[in-house]
């Protein structure tokens, strides 16, 4: 297969972006404004997955045993009893673009009501599961599963392991997502809202160090949100963070704007994981023209570094509202910006 490289902007120089929200890497003689058009939508892509019900969301893809595993959310399966919330589908793949469903991941105990949301990571020859769940009456919150085989997972007996207790904030978090970084700390990414129930935006714990992935202890690292909508094409929403590291930095790709209102993927950088700054104040990867795959969003990602050390980003998108949903993937190119920094930029499939 062949790709045909978008160069998004000149690496030699620096930029600044439009609006109110600047690059990091602003620089000297030559500036340059970041507008809409120098991200345009995707085109119809290569990987346009659904499952069998062409209803697939919150993709999380791993390499384990030889293949690829694609971990997603999808709406309760009809005729399940007791009559519970959304559940974990499992598919496998050989190339990254073909997928068969091989299984579906129900509540693993007798208080959780979903299993949704996943966050997998390859951990030594197991892998984890970091998931959202809620009971009746209770609050969403964070969990933790561990599998030999990928396929069937034994819950910590202590969930939930994280939930959120800023005053500022409602006690509920979803949207996993997990990293131990080269130097050994653990943080475990989620979402919460402001207490009218509103504003959705991003809050990190960080974990024992140094222990069993299952032993560790969650601590709040944040008395306030470390990413919250600011921006127009935000909305009221940031969700769905997912890190990756690269030479002592991390990225997070995150979902702004609520489920197609519309839902689009940004940029941010960091160099301790609690401070964060967009990388630019327009979308990097916007939802489609009217009509497209991807018209009513795309959004959000799950980053993946294969063993090659490509990098794709997984996302959802849809065009009728919610109706359906697919999973598709977008290669990720790395150039060297400013002070370390690296700039990501999407690499087109040639048709």
């Amino acid at each position: 297969m062949r790709y045909l490289t978008f160069m998004i902007f000149m690496f030699s120089a620096g930029f600044l972006c439009a609006g109110e929200v600047p690059c990091v890497f602003p620089t000297s003689e030559e500036v340059r404004s970041i507008t809409p058009a120098d991200f345009p939508p995707l085109a119809e892509p290569s990987m346009k997955w659904g499952g069998p019900e062409n209803y697939a969301k919150d993709p999380s893809v791993i390499r384990f045993q030889g293949k690829y595993w694609l971990y997603f959310s999808r709406r309760p399966l009809e005729g399940y009893e007791p009559k519970r919330g959304w559940i974990t589908g499992v598919a496998q793949s050989s190339d990254l673009v073909n997928w068969e469903l091989v299984r579906y991941i129900q509540p693993l105990q007798e208080s959780e009501w979903e299993v949704t949301a996943p966050c997998v990571k390859v951990v030594g020859e197991q892998v984890v599961m970091f998931y959202q769940t809620w009971s009746p009456g209770k609050k969403h919150a964070l969990c933790i599963a561990v599998s030999k085989d990928g396929l069937h997972f034994t819950p910590h007996p202590e969930n939930p392991i994280f939930r959120p207790n800023a005053e500022w904030g409602l006690k509920r978090a979803i949207d996993a997502d997990f990293i131990e970084t080269a130097d050994g700390r653990r943080f475990l990414y989620g979402v919460t809202r402001e207490k009218t129930g509103k504003i959705q935006q991003v809050i990190v714990a960080e974990g024992t160090p140094g222990v069993e992935l299952m032993e560790a202890k969650w601590t709040q690292s944040c008395t306030a949100s470390i990413l919250k909508p600011e921006l127009p094409w935000e909305t009221r929403c940031i969700e769905a963070p997912s890190v990756i590291e690269r030479s002592g930095k991390l990225y997070m790709f995150y979902a702004g704007g609520y489920n197609n209102d519309p839902q689009q993927i940004g940029v941010a950088v960091s160099t301790d994981g609690i401070q964060w700054t967009r990388l630019w104040s327009v979308p990097f990867i916007p939802n489609g023209p009217e009509g497209q795959w991807n018209a009513s969003e795309t959004g959000h990602p799950g980053v993946f570094q294969d063993e090659d050390g490509q990098t794709w980003l997984f996302v959802q998108g849809n065009r009728t509202h919610g109706k359906d949903w697919f999973i598709s993937r977008v290669k990720i190119g790395w150039r060297p910006g400013k002070d370390g920094i690296e700039i990501p930029f999407v690499e087109l499939e040639e048709k």
